[in-house]
């Protein structure tokens, strides 16, 4: 794996990455390169965007309000979220976007947690819907530069659009974590940051995963890189000390806003393997951990997204489960995601093994990259070994 893993950056594809492997107890952690092509030497504590690796953790976070009792999974969502009561859903994808109908119910927790709200990205590149165009003129155009709106601005401009499917309908990405980040906040009565922290973050010692990195921490902190459309050359995309994550941000984004590092995020991945525990901390029951890492959504659900899922994935809540399907036998009942920036995890319950792969360079599409496939395909191997 080493060698694999070194020769993308020894090629210039990326300028250094952290890879980690855990198994029973077992953690090899690796990290290779430099933080920026013209910085000092990746380590394994270099703290990265992880973007939609979020997301499973957003979703952890409303399973405990549902433990408490202050959330259910299918009571609508209106009381703590009246920007999306009396829904109104297109006749049909290529409508305008006044061409409605009322919605036939209310949007719930289990809609925003298994991605079938109604809101969502819709991955028909070039825009050719008109939803697509009022989708991207209210700031939610899909891309590397995520919504900055504070929490309540974000929810009036959800609030503008019709849902694109009826709730429960369809599976559409990214919008559901998004608009969890405010509920959340309001079941709880502090920000979602601070819930994130003293809930997950505090108990599990995940002392450098936040929402943005403070000042005494950014020599630690990776460079982020995307190719540049025109010249095809690998370009700054976002600095450590003056970029977008290097300051508290308006709004705490539960789809992609969380920087980490790889131990840090293998401490979330252990206590999902191991049913909600991790040490002496208790963070999730395991009938909810069961709940999050199991499939919720039909091969039709997901039929306007197979960009995202493929064949062999389906969705919990807040990350994809391998289902199986055209895909090798071990790796049934997988669960994790991939994050926008270069960025993958994914834990194996039958063979107790996480996988964490960690680089700043931004996805080209939604397609994974070649470090990514060749990291997975060299965990697999361990898999098969």
């Amino acid at each position: 794996m080493h060698d694999v893993m070194a020769g993308h950056v020894e090629r210039g594809e990326v300028p250094g990455l952290v890879t980690l492997v855990s198994s029973r107890g077992e953690i090899h952690v690796d990290a290779i390169g430099r933080v920026a092509f013209d910085g000092p030497l990746m380590a394994r504590d270099t703290i990265f965007r992880i973007t939609s690796m979020t997301k499973p953790v957003t979703a952890a976070a409303a399973m405990i309000l549902v433990e408490e009792g202050k959330l259910q999974l299918d009571d609508p969502v209106d009381r703590w979220l009246p920007e999306l009561a009396d829904r109104k859903v297109l006749r049909r994808l290529g409508a305008p976007i006044f061409d409605t109908v009322p919605a036939k119910r209310a949007i719930t927790l289990r809609d925003l947690l298994t991605f079938r709200c109604g809101h969502g990205m819709i991955p028909v590149f070039p825009d050719r819907y008109p939803i697509q165009r009022a989708i991207a003129e209210a700031g939610f155009a899909p891309g590397p530069v995520f919504p900055s709106f504070p929490p309540d601005e974000l929810m009036r401009r959800y609030g503008t659009l019709p849902l694109v499917f009826q709730p429960g309908e369809r599976w559409l990405y990214n919008a559901g974590s998004e608009i969890l980040s405010v509920l959340i906040a309001r079941v709880a009565g502090v920000t979602f940051g601070e819930f994130l922290r003293d809930r997950i973050f505090a108990p599990l010692r995940m002392t450098d995963t936040a929402f943005f990195v403070s000042r005494d921490k950014q020599h630690r902190f990776a460079t982020a890189y995307g190719r540049h459309h025109a010249t095809r050359q690998l370009t700054v995309f976002d600095l450590p000390d003056q970029g977008r994550f290097s300051s508290s941000p308006v709004f705490e984004n539960g789809a992609a806003g969380l920087v980490s590092t790889a131990e840090d995020f293998n401490a979330f991945a252990q206590m999902m393997l191991n049913g909600g525990t991790l040490g002496n901390e208790r963070i999730l029951s395991r009938p909810s951990v069961e709940l999050m890492t199991k499939n919720h959504i039909s091969a039709d659900e997901k039929r306007e997204s197979q960009l995202f899922l493929g064949a062999t994935r389906g969705w919990g809540f807040g990350m994809s489960v391998f289902r199986g399907m055209n895909e090798r036998d071990d790796a049934q009942g997988r669960f994790g995601w991939d994050g926008g920036y270069g960025t993958s995890w994914y834990s194996d319950p039958r063979s107790q093994l996480t996988g964490i792969l960690l680089t700043q360079r931004l996805m080209d599409s939604p397609q994974p990259p070649r470090t990514i496939t060749d990291f997975w395909n060299s965990v697999n191997q361990l898999v098969a070994n």
